[in-house]
């Protein structure tokens, strides 16, 4: 695990934050910008987080811990796919937060972020597909 790859995008989403909160908290919603993703937490900090289903018919159930969630702030977890193809251990588990920012007007920065990759392929690959899991959240969020 590479933990000094890092990627970090930011998108402004035309709502207030309450809204960007709940549709990055509320399992139904995500369901909707992570292609049918099941989301198992109950947000506490020290929490198990579960993301499961099914992707081109390979079951998955990838894997974390919540560390940080201050309301309509930032949430942040530890993070584990077993399509990293690297062993479920606490080292290959990389970081990922979120970060809520009001810019007024009702308009909401949001920003995600995600330190350590299994190597620079991955950080490539995330790289190509973070802007437009985004504009899906921001779309999502916005309707």
């Amino acid at each position: 695990m590479r933990h000094d790859l890092i990627i970090s995008e930011s998108i402004n989403i035309n709502t207030r934050i309450p809204k960007v909160w709940n549709a990055l908290t509320d399992p139904e919603i995500i369901k909707e910008y992570l292609f049918g993703t099941e989301t198992v937490t109950d947000w506490k900090e020290g929490s198990e987080i579960i993301f499961q289903g099914e992707y081109e018919g390979n079951k998955y159930r990838d894997k974390g811990v919540i560390k940080e969630n201050v309301l309509n702030k930032k949430i942040s977890y530890t993070y584990w796919s077993g399509f990293s193809g690297l062993e479920d251990k606490s080292e290959n588990y990389s970081l990922i937060t979120y970060e809520l920012e009001d810019i007024g007007k009702d308009k909401t920065k949001f920003t995600w972020t995600q330190k350590g990759y299994a190597n620079e392929e991955a950080n490539n690959h995330s790289s190509t597909g973070m802007k437009g899991f985004l504009e899906k959240i921001k779309e999502v969020v916005e309707k």
